[in-house]
């Protein structure tokens, strides 16, 4: 996700119309940006998470067979 950069003077004119909101409203606000920062730490996953085996108790022959038989042909053709 791409981010903003803001300078002083942004940051003012964003905070004066910030300032006109009731305070429930503010709140809210206030969550949802705290949120926003909680959720970019925890979002830093290394590319090694990604990897590793599957876990089952199933055997390879057992899982093979489980997907063929949910195949299904969904293709119809319409007439004109």
């Amino acid at each position: 996700m791409n981010t903003i950069n803001l300078n002083n003077k942004s940051i003012d004119n964003f905070f004066g119309f910030l300032s006109k909101m009731d305070t429930n409203t503010k709140k809210k606000l206030i969550i949802k940006l705290t949120e926003s920062i909680e959720d970019n730490k925890t979002n830093n996953k290394s590319i090694a998470s990604l990897f590793g085996s599957w876990k089952d108790s199933k055997d390879s022959d057992s899982i093979i067979k489980e997907i063929k038989e949910s195949r299904t042909n969904n293709r119809e053709i319409l007439e004109f």
